[in-house]
């Protein structure tokens, strides 16, 4: 974190950096960052949850500054497995230059850590929770279409009369049907009723990982973008 940055690396922080939506432009990056507010609204960002903004003050007193960063380190970056020591909060309070970024740069390696983590508990969780239920459904279902197969000649017989009774006589029609068969039919139901809850849930999953790797694609994008910006400046400057 101490280490001090390639000019490669200074660019492509700076490119990230101005993917994010921030409360204020980013003019000086080390009096930006110095009172910790941007800090957190970059982490806000990437996990909405994890930081409350309204806990961080826009200031410039060092006082409210160490506070802010001292908030940070209880409550957010503890989070995300990363601590910034005692030492380099008061150079990044006193506006020290060359200090802000390596931090930077680190806490987005965090970032970035756990984002795929999230990902791939979401998937985990799945797996874990749900696959041996998917499973145990699958085959019960496998089993009460043997039974449905058995049971058509039934309900060919029944379908016609079905269609043109009233609520009513449907429910008589239950009522007066043998109990091991209306219990198979009601399993069947409830199979299917699973079914289409775990469906549900891999959509979930499906749209949420589509969604992580649109928010990948927009960074590479940026990425590419300002790679190409910089090696035309850099031709020029030659």
């Amino acid at each position: 974190m101490d280490r001090e940055l390639k000019e490669e690396e200074l660019q492509d922080l700076y490119a990230w950096i101005d993917t994010i939506p921030l409360s204020r432009p980013k003019r000086h990056i080390t009096r930006d960052f110095s009172d910790g507010v941007m800090a957190a609204e970059v982490v806000k960002y990437f996990f909405p949850k994890l930081v409350d903004l309204h806990n961080y003050i826009p200031a410039n007193s060092t006082q409210q500054k160490l506070s802010n960063w001292n908030l940070l380190n209880r409550k957010v970056f503890s989070k995300l497995s990363f601590h910034v020591c005692e030492d380099t909060v008061k150079k990044i309070v006193l506006s020290n230059v060359g200090v802000v970024e390596p931090v930077l740069s680190a806490l987005r390696e965090k970032i970035d850590k756990k984002v795929e983590q999230t990902a791939n508990n979401d998937l985990e969780y799945y797996d874990t929770r749900n696959q041996e239920k998917l499973h145990t459904e699958i085959r019960q279902t496998e089993a009460k279409h043997l039974v449905q197969i058995t049971g058509e000649e039934m309900k060919k017989h029944e379908k016609s009369r079905l269609k043109n009774e009233k609520p009513q006589q449907r429910v008589q029609f239950y009522s007066d049907m043998d109990p091991t068969l209306r219990f198979i039919l009601q399993e069947k139901e409830q199979a299917v009723m699973a079914l289409q809850e775990t469906v549900e849930i891999l959509q979930m999953k499906v749209n949420r990982l589509e969604h992580l790797v649109h928010l990948k694609d927009i960074r590479i994008d940026d990425l590419t973008r300002h790679l190409e910006t910089y090696k035309a400046k850099g031709h020029h400057t030659q």
